[in-house]
C-alpha cells in the first residue's frame, strides 16, 4: 500500500466536518449530563435544543448542500448496500466519494434516531427540577411514556455508535482506509490505482451552511417558546 501513489481528494466540506464532530461531542455531553443529573439537567436540556437545530440543519444540508452531503448523491438501493457487505470481505483500500452504500444507511438511521431522541426529550422530565419545554402539552401518562422512550432509545443510539466506531476501525485495519483522517482534514489519500478518482465534486459555501444553521436554531428556539406558552 505504501508503494502506491496517492492523490489528495477533497470529499468532505467544512460544515459537514464541524457537524460530525459537534454531534460526537454533543452525544458525549448528553450522556454525561444525564448521568450526573441535578443542575446538569438544565444544560442537558439547552444542549438538546441546540442538537435538535443541528439535526434539522443537517437534513436541510442533505438536500441543498455539497455533493457528498446530499442524500440524493450518496443513498443507494438496499440491494447495493447488501452487495457492499460482500465487497468488505476483500482486502485493499475502499475509498468512496462520500459515504459507502452501507454507511449511507447508517447515517440515515442515526439522523432519524437522533431526531427522535431530541423530540422525545422535549416532553421529558427528571421528576425533580427540569421539564422539557413541551412537557405541559401532553398528559402525564404520555409524558411518562415519552420519557421512557427517551431513555431506552439513547441506549439503542449508543449501540449504533459502537457499531459505527467498529466499522471505522475495520476500514482502517482491513481495508487500509483512514476514514477519520478524511473527516478531520476533508481530504482522502486516494490511491492512484483505484478508479475513478473523483474530480468534479461540487462544494457549497460554508457561509451558506452557517446561515441555514442560524435560521434553524432561531426557528427551533422561537417555535418551542411559542408552543410552551400554549
Amino acid at each position: 500500500m505504501n508503494n502506491i501513489p496517492t492523490t489528495a481528494v477533497k470529499i468532505w466540506d467544512m460544515p459537514t466536518r464541524i457537524f460530525h464532530w459537534t454531534l460526537v461531542l454533543g452525544m458525549g455531553f448528553m450522556w454525561l449530563s444525564a448521568e450526573l443529573g441535578g443542575l446538569w439537567m438544565d444544560w442537558h436540556m439547552q444542549v438538546g435544543i441546540f442538537m435538535l437545530a443541528l439535526l434539522i440543519f443537517r437534513i436541510i444540508w442533505g438536500l441543498v448542500g455539497s455533493d457528498t452531503d446530499r442524500f440524493a448523491f450518496f443513498l443507494k438501493s438496499p440491494k447495493t448496500a447488501i452487495h457492499h457487505l460482500k465487497e468488505m470481505q476483500a482486502s485493499g483500500t475502499a475509498y468512496h466519494a462520500g459515504h459507502n452504500p452501507l454507511g449511507a444507511w447508517m447515517v440515515v438511521f442515526l439522523l432519524g434516531g437522533l431526531l427522535f431522541q431530541a423530540i422525545t426529550g422535549l416532553f421529558a422530565n427528571d421528576d425533580i427540577l427540569v421539564e422539557g419545554p413541551l412537557y405541559a402539552l401532553v398528559s402525564e401518562a404520555t409524558a411518562k411514556t415519552l420519557n421512557s422512550l427517551h431513555h431506552l432509545w439513547f441506549n439503542i443510539l449508543l449501540l449504533a455508535a459502537v457499531v459505527h466506531i467498529l466499522s471505522v476501525g475495520f476500514y482502517k485495519i482491513r481495508k487500509r482506509t483512514n476514514l477519520i483522517k478524511a473527516m478531520i482534514s476533508g481530504s482522502a489519500d486516494w490511491p492512484a490505482d483505484q478508479q475513478p478518482i473523483p474530480e468534479q465534486l461540487n462544494f457549497k459555501s460554508p457561509w451558506l451552511a452557517l446561515s441555514i444553521f442560524i435560521v434553524c436554531y432561531g426557528a427551533v428556539s422561537f417555535g418551542l417558546q411559542v408552543l410552551s406558552q400554549l
